[in-house]
């Protein structure tokens, strides 16, 4: 899937950029549809969850968010993604359903 990733206000490495793919890619076993995605990675400056994590997936017909914070990116991405998955359960069986 085309995921675009965009870091507010610092550059993020390739590792961060390869691990957020993985983990949204996997989010395809659930729903095999998606059109396309981006993530925004922000750093907050206030208390210790100081990394935020905004995923905004595309699927015919409708789009799903989620936002999360942790301590590290990669936590908040894991976040992210259980959240989505979710969500992506609900939706599929809303299209099963014809209510989408």
């Amino acid at each position: 899937m085309k995921l675009q990733v965009h870091s507010i206000h610092f550059n993020a490495d390739q590792k961060l950029i390869d691990f957020i793919q993985r983990k949204v890619d996997k989010l395809e076993t659930f729903y095999d549809r998606l059109v396309d995605g981006e993530v925004f990675l922000r750093l907050n400056n206030e208390g210790i969850e100081n990394k935020t994590v905004e995923i905004k997936l595309k699927v015919p017909g409708d789009q799903l968010f989620a936002i999360e914070k942790a301590r590290s990116f990669e936590v908040a991405t894991d976040m992210v993604t259980d959240s989505l998955k979710s969500q992506l359960k609900k939706f599929k069986t809303r299209v099963k359903a014809g209510r989408v």
